[in-house]
């Protein structure tokens, strides 16, 4: 069944230039689509045709009958002195106006028992139970405990909360109501890691129909099972995930561009052949006849555009080379506002050429530590130092410029004292070229305003560099350049960042900031996902030693015989002697906690110790009862 139907969509903002010129696609019930595009493609102005806040110009949009649409990229206004709660609350309006439905029902079968009335509050009873009315209250914690919505936030003013706070309300809103189709436009930029994952699961188990922009790659990976990308305002078609489009994306250029290198290499041989024969047929009607056929059959081939690969950033850093052992001692900083301790007695050294990110919740302390770092703000105590020939680049998450009104070609020329043709170099070099570099700095978008403050960045001669969320604002081949760029900085870098694919690709140790302290990880992300698995389980099974162990110590009041009751207390020393050993290592996990390789064999020991003691507590058991 076709949930969506578009069919030769045209919008255009600016007369003779149509942002979506023909655009056509269906999508089936339950699909789950990416819509992919350069920043300007189109994206966002489909979503507002398809939830009628802007109309077409011409083509058709036919949405299936009775399906209800939810988009997160807009939100709504609501009412002064409207909750957190309120807000949430909205989206279980129905199920409100049932219960005072059924409420002035129950009253009136007080003192009127007719079957009319027993009819109408069944059905309103009965509509109640389908909506969800007996577990709406249930649900709305989930939801809200999922994006880390808190009790405490779901009491406050939804005016006073941040762009992103209110973001996260309104996707929580949305999938309160139980909405058909989903259209989620950069639904991650404001999500932390663990509320993204949390959506990733919710995704995942949602019975309808998701659209999704966004330039999280593994949210693409793990949540869309097709691609649809607009260029020129048409759609291509990519059936799998981002990584298969990636893969897909290059076979047909690859292909296109052998096609078209085919076809040239044809027409040069027989535009060849046409003029000579038409030189040679001076006088010859029938070679001169020949040389007009091979023309027209030139004409008559169908050409292969030639496929445009886009144009790499061809600048790099320019890189100091790093002499000492470290780059950055942070000894015993703490850093608090108010009553709100961000971390605590924080002791980290980084050496040169690692590599690492800074992750956790949002508002957890990342980007103040960084400002620590930067010397922004002062520490409440202890002390940060760099190494002497340590030279640090910056890029903040919010980008500022001196004079914004400044065109591109001016600010290089004025900040970066370069002369007008390294200025108009290093601009084209990141893809400013043309008249492009005269506009103001103002008129950037977030992602070409990081693209320029990185261009100046690659001036300097560095061996540290911070950069704060680089690729939050960046569409997916913007994010591909700064990854070429970082990609080829062989010195210490330091990154708080969400992109899940950034930290993979790049990280050879995490630092992971939770209440208040920081698990110093040496691995890649996917190896600290795994011993995030493991810490997990390891208290799991601690706790599950603990019934047991308490199962096993009960008095027993019941008489043994005298063997089985010296087996019973030979039994019992084993398991003391074994759940030593056990806790002896728990000391060792903590002790190697940031070796993997020496964690995964702590892991076999462990598992075969716990085998040992279930056979043990088993056999105790048997004892115990048949004594």
């Amino acid at each position: 069944m076709t949930d969506i139907s578009i069919q030769g969509l045209v919008k255009a903002f600016e007369q003779d230039k149509n942002i979506l010129n023909g655009l056509s696609f269906d999508v089936e019930k339950g699909e789950r689509v990416g819509i992919l595009g350069k920043n300007g493609a189109g994206k966002t102005t489909l979503f507002r045709i398809m939830t009628g806040q802007i109309h077409k110009d011409e083509g058709q949009l036919v949405i299936a009958q009775g399906k209800r649409i939810g988009l997160i990229s807009q939100i709504p206004v609501y009412p002064n002195g409207y909750t957190v709660e309120d807000v949430l609350k909205t989206a279980h309006s129905r199920i409100f106006d049932l219960e005072e439905k059924m409420k002035e029902l129950s009253a009136q079968m007080a003192g009127n028992n007719s079957d009319a009335i027993l009819r109408e509050y069944d059905k309103a009873a009965a509509e109640y139970e389908r909506l969800g009315g007996y577990t709406a209250d249930a649900e709305r914690n989930r939801v809200a405990n999922g994006l880390e919505i808190s009790e405490l936030m779901r009491g406050q003013l939804f005016s006073k909360l941040s762009g992103g706070e209110k973001t996260r309300v309104n996707l929580a809103r949305l999938i309160l109501e139980d909405t058909d189709i989903l259209l989620l436009d950069e639904p991650t930029n404001h999500l932390d890691l663990k509320a993204t994952l949390w959506l990733e699961q919710y995704l995942v188990r949602f019975h309808g129909t998701v659209l999704a922009i966004s330039h999280d790659r593994y949210f693409l990976d793990r949540t869309v099972n097709r691609i649809i990308e607009i260029t020129e305002g048409k759609a291509e078609f990519y059936s799998g995930n981002y990584s298969f489009y990636v893969e897909e994306k290059n076979r047909r250029y690859e292909e296109q561009l052998k096609k078209y290198e085919k076809e040239q290499k044809e027409l040069k041989r027989l535009d060849e052949a046409a003029t000579r024969l038409y030189q040679w047929g001076t006088g010859n009607e029938a070679l001169m006849k020949k040389s007009f056929a091979i023309r027209s059959r030139m004409a008559r081939i169908e050409k292969t555009d030639r496929p445009r690969a886009e144009r790499e950033m061809r600048m790099k850093f320019s890189q100091r080379e790093f002499s000492g052992d470290e780059v950055l001692l942070i000894d015993g900083v703490s850093k608090s506002f108010g009553e709100k301790t961000l971390f605590k007695d924080l002791e980290l050294i980084i050496e040169g050429g690692e590599r690492i990110a800074l992750i956790g919740e949002n508002g957890s302390g990342k980007s103040t530590l960084i400002k620590l770092i930067m010397g922004e703000m002062p520490p409440d105590s202890g002390m940060l130092r760099r190494g002497p020939s340590v030279k640090t680049a910056y890029l903040p998450q919010i980008i500022k410029f001196d004079v914004p009104e400044r065109s591109l070609y001016d600010t290089m020329l004025y900040s970066e004292n370069c002369t007008p043709q390294s200025a108009r170099d290093r601009l084209g070099s990141f893809r400013f070229s043309g008249e492009d570099v005269f506009k103001p700095v103002s008129a950037l978008s977030g992602g070409e305003q990081s693209r320029l403050r990185l261009c100046m960045l690659m001036r300097d001669e560095i061996n540290f560099l911070i950069l704060d969320e680089p690729t939050n604002h960046l569409d997916i081949s913007s994010r591909e350049w700064i990854e070429e760029a970082v990609d080829s900085f062989e010195q210490a870098m330091l990154f708080v960042s969400h992109d899940r694919y950034f930290i993979e690709k790049f990280a050879s140790r995490i630092w992971f900031l939770e209440n208040g302290t920081i698990t110093d990880f040496h691995g890649g992300y996917e190896d600290f996902l795994e011993f995030q698995k493991r810490q997990e389980e390891i208290e799991a099974a601690n706790k599950q030693k603990q019934t047991k162990k308490s199962t096993v110590k009960k008095e027993n009041t019941g008489k043994k015989s005298g063997n089985v009751e010296k087996q019973i207390q030979r039994l019992e020393k084993e398991i003391e002697a074994l759940e030593g050993e056990m806790s002896a290592l728990d000391s060792e996990y903590e002790k190697f906690g940031s070796d993997y390789q020496k964690l995964m064999e702590l892991d076999e020991t462990k598992a075969a110790l716990e085998e040992k003691l279930e056979d043990m507590y088993d056999k105790w058991q048997e004892l115990s009862e048949g004594a």
